[in-house]
């Protein structure tokens, strides 16, 4: 009877300490869960962007262009206000004003006997030379705002690589160690609830810094697909096996929509466009979150690792061989 006693409060014991080892684990872990996001909110972990209604995206009624927030961007839209639509419309109020004064001038009633004129000079050169002029008013202004959207990137420009899946993209950033971002359209009720634009909002966004000249460089991985921001004045084909080039920058931080526009299959309108610019600090913070994700080039990187490696082992040296001479110094004075 003793000995099942004893056995009985043995695996009492057992059964005791066993609960309180899963209650404190329990709670270690509940404690560090709940002590996550206190430590991501102190480090200043990257939290997506909310979208500004009306900014970067589609308004309801709206005619016209997005408003732009790149340079380019503010010369197109004063290219086409206040110049092509000037001009468009005062060559068709003049078409419709010479159609009516013909129509009412040179009725049949108001001319029982018709002129039989078959040409006349004055007028021919007008209606030659007043084209002309007016296509060099266009073209002088079009030709610089197309030289411009073309510049090359400077050289220390960030490289982002846009690759352009059936049916979605890939953004790759060779500058900060090759990671890729793949973006796919947030189903309807998850981008309402995110307060983003339905069909246009996406599970990872193409991020970037606000006020840097970005060197984007596009490409088609199956069939021809094409990167296009309309609030930015950005559009640029991916095509299956050459690369095509061209620089974005994007004047204040921000979330910007655009969409696929070339016809490339059956879900061609279901692979949107989401960029998400950030000042530079937050930009390198978020690179820094994505695997294998670095800041600077790769091979200054690289030099700069071998260098604090040298300088480690030489420290290490250093330090073993001072370590002798102590102990000889320790010895002598002992003795």
């Amino acid at each position: 009877m003793k000995l099942m006693g004893i056995r009985r409060a043995a695996e009492y014991m057992t059964g005791a300490a066993i609960a309180l080892s899963v209650t404190a684990g329990t709670a270690l872990a509940a404690a560090a869960t709940e002590a996550a996001p206190a430590v991501e909110a102190a480090t200043g972990g990257y939290v997506p962007m909310k979208p500004t209604p009306g900014i970067g995206m589609p308004t309801e009624g709206a005619i016209g262009f997005q408003q732009q927030f790149s340079e380019v961007g503010h010369d197109g839209q004063f290219m086409h206000n206040w110049v092509l639509m000037p001009i468009i419309t005062l060559i068709t109020v003049l078409v419709l004003g010479l159609l009516l004064f013909v129509m009412i001038r040179y009725r049949a009633g108001a001319n029982p006997n018709p002129s039989r004129t078959s040409h006349n000079t004055l007028i021919e050169v007008i209606w030659t030379l007043v084209p002309v002029l007016v296509l060099v008013v266009i073209a002088v202004p079009s030709m610089k705002l197309l030289a411009k959207q073309y510049e090359t990137a400077p050289k220390e420009a960030l490289t982002v690589k846009v690759t352009g899946y059936q049916w979605y993209w890939g953004y790759t950033y060779p500058d900060n160690g090759g990671f890729e971002v793949i973006s796919n359209m947030l189903p309807d009720d998850e981008a309402i609830a995110n307060g983003e634009p339905a069909q246009l909002a996406v599970d990872k966004r193409m991020v970037v810094p606000a006020g840097e000249k970005i060197r984007i460089q596009t490409i088609g991985a199956d069939v021809i697909h094409s990167f296009a921001i309309p609030s930015l004045w950005y559009k640029l084909d991916a095509v299956p096996g050459r690369i095509n080039e061209k620089v974005l920058e994007i004047e204040k931080p921000g979330v910007y929509y655009g969409q696929c526009m070339e016809l490339c299959g059956v879900r061609h309108g279901y692979m949107p466009i989401a960029i998400e610019a950030l000042p530079r600090d937050k930009f390198e913070q978020w690179v820094l979150e994505q695997p294998g994700g670095s800041i600077g080039d790769p091979e200054e990187n690289a030099d700069e690792t071998a260098a604090a490696d040298a300088e480690a082992e030489d420290a290490a040296e250093a330090t073993d061989a001072a370590e002798p001479a102590e102990t000889g110094e320790a010895a002598a004075t002992a003795a």
